[in-house]
């Protein structure tokens, strides 16, 4: 799709629902009212309590169809995964996805039901078999949402509350998600191909029609959202909370050792040992890197295990995480 635009905080929400009408329905799901005025996107989210830089992400991705909103790296992983993520708000998104099946499946789907029984004369076989085709479209729908409102949601709301499911993640989401909107495409198409209608009923189709089209396009920038920006936001929000419950663990574990309790402490030079040590290097390479001899690093080493009582690689890695002086997402655990 061409790069349309990308909007920012300080834009009037006016010029971006005037530009794009067809985000009316998202501001309704992100619980943002009518009745705004002249005020920014962010005094417009400020006022509905709704995260501001999430919204525009949603916004800008929608607009921009993703691809040319957030661009790829070298190999190809979407930038939101490596730099939007860190800003996301996870209740936001939560809440936003939430009000958007609500909309979906207790306003349209029935209401595009109407508008085809209404279209239609359900004594012709055919139209009986369209009708068919649609409830077996919803079924299907309805299953898939509900999956997510059952499984996916919960387990994120445990992610925000800081006590995650041990059976579940959103990788098992990722793997069996797809688009939703094929079956409503074959539709479209089997009704322009083989439904002719004339008078009355053809002005009614071709308007039910247009609602359907409309349905497939929200249908495809709803899962686009929850395949670029909502799946990436829950990765990085698992993998905080891996790493809070691990630095956790590991806390108690070193406190309760005594470890973190001693009276001599280590010297800058000891810390670069240690953090070289849970690289992986050796002496010689430690020595190398430290520009220092490998009887240097052996007497770091020992002052090392004598100020903390740690004499393993592990047990060094353990104390190097909890002090802070390597990254845990940098170790392997």
């Amino acid at each position: 799709m061409k790069y349309q635009k990308m909007y920012e905080a300080d834009d009037k929400m006016i010029s971006l629902i005037r530009d794009n009408y067809d985000l009316l329905q998202m501001l309704g799901s992100f619980g943002i009212s009518l009745g705004f005025g002249d005020k920014t996107v962010k005094e417009t989210c400020e006022d509905n309590g709704v995260d501001t830089y999430t919204f525009l992400v949603v916004v800008n991705c929608i607009i921009n169809e993703y691809g040319t909103f957030a661009g790829a790296d070298n190999s190809g992983r979407p930038l939101v995964e490596r730099e939007a993520d860190k800003r996301l708000s996870v209740p936001t998104l939560l809440h936003y996805l939430e009000a958007s099946h609500a909309y979906f499946l207790d306003f349209q789907l029935p209401y595009i039901r109407r508008e085809l029984q209404e279209s239609l004369d359900e004594r012709e076989s055919l139209a009986k078999l369209i009708l068919r085709f649609y409830d077996e479209y919803a079924y299907e729908i309805r299953r898939h949402m509900k999956y997510e409102q059952k499984t996916l949601f919960p387990y994120v709301q445990s992610l925000i509350d800081g006590h995650p499911a041990n059976d579940y993640n959103v990788e098992t989401f990722s793997k069996h998600h797809s688009a939703a909107d094929k079956k409503l495409r074959e539709l479209k198409l089997l009704i322009i191909k083989y439904l002719p209608m004339d008078g009355q009923h053809n002005n009614q189709l071709t308007a039910t029609l247009h609602d359907i089209y409309e349905n497939e396009v929200w249908l495809r920038q709803h899962a686009m959202v929850e395949d670029y920006v909502f799946v990436p936001a829950i990765r990085r929000l698992e993998q905080l909370t891996k790493q809070s419950d691990v630095s956790r663990n590991i806390t108690d574990m070193v406190f309760k050792a005594g470890v973190g309790q001693q009276s001599d402490a280590l010297s800058d030079r000891e810390k670069d040992v240690i953090i070289a040590l849970v690289q992986g290097m050796s002496n010689k390479d430690i020595a190398d890197h430290l520009f220092i001899s490998v009887n240097t690093v052996i007497t770091h080493r020992r002052n090392i295990a004598r100020k903390l009582q740690i004499h393993s690689p592990a047990g060094l890695t353990i104390y190097a995480i909890v002090n802070g002086l390597v990254d845990i997402s940098s170790v392997k655990l």
